[in-house]
C-alpha cells in the first residue's frame, strides 16, 4: 500500500504552516527528517534516546510546553501537531526559508543567520552528535549543510498524496 498523509494531519500542517509563514512542504520535510521518514509521534532520537516525536522534543522543551516526552509519545501525530505549533509559534515571521525552519527545531539561535554561518565545530558536543551533517568533512557544520539532509526529504513529501478515505477505499 502506497503511503499517504491522513487528511486531518495534512490539513493541520497546512494551517500551522500558514500561521508560521512557511510552506506545508517545508514543515513536512523537517518532520520527515526528524522522524526518519516515519512521522511517528513516538519515535525517539537514536543518538541520545531522549528527544521524542515529530520535531524531536527534548524533555525540557516538552516541560516548557506543559507536557512531557512520555505524554507526547502517547499522542497521535495529529494531536502532537498542536505542540509543534506551540513550539514554533515564537519564530513566526523569522522562518523565511527551509533552513530557518530547521534551525528553529535544531538550533534556534541560528534562525536568522546566513546559510554559510558555522553552527558547530569539530571538538564540540554539537558537532560530535551531528558530525554526519558535515557534508564537506571540513570539521565545521554550516546552517546550509545542516539543512541539506532535510532538503533530501522535500522530494518524498512532495510525492506523498493525501489519503483518500472515502467509504470503501
Amino acid at each position: 500500500m502506497k503511503p499517504c498523509f491522513e487528511p486531518n494531519f495534512y490539513n493541520e500542517v497546512v494551517r500551522i504552516s500558514e500561521n508560521l509563514g512557511t510552506t506545508p512542504e517545508n514543515l513536512l520535510a523537517v518532520m520527515s527528517f526528524e522522524t526518519g521518514g516515519t512521522f511517528s509521534p513516538m519515535i525517539r532520537n537514536s543518538v541520545n534516546g531522549k528527544a521524542t516525536g515529530l520535531i524531536q522534543f527534548m524533555p525540557n522543551t516538552a516541560t516548557s510546553l506543559g507536557t512531557s516526552t512520555e505524554e507526547l509519545a502517547k499522542m497521535t501525530a495529529t494531536e502532537q501537531l498542536s505542540f509543534v505549533e506551540r513550539y514554533l509559534s515564537p519564530f513566526s515571521g523569522k522562518i523565511l526559508e527551509l533552513s530557518d525552519l530547521y534551525m528553529a527545531v535544531f538550533m534556534p539561535k541560528f534562525i536568522t543567520s546566513t546559510d554559510n554561518t558555522e553552527i558547530a565545530q569539530k571538538g564540540g558536543a554539537v558537532y560530535s552528535q551531528n558530525s554526519g551533517l558535515d557534508i564537506d568533512r571540513n570539521g565545521a557544520i554550516t546552517k546550509a549543510e545542516a539543512t541539506t539532509k532535510v532538503m533530501g526529504h522535500l522530494d518524498s513529501v512532495l510525492k506523498t498524496p493525501v489519503c483518500d478515505l472515502r467509504a470503501g477505499s
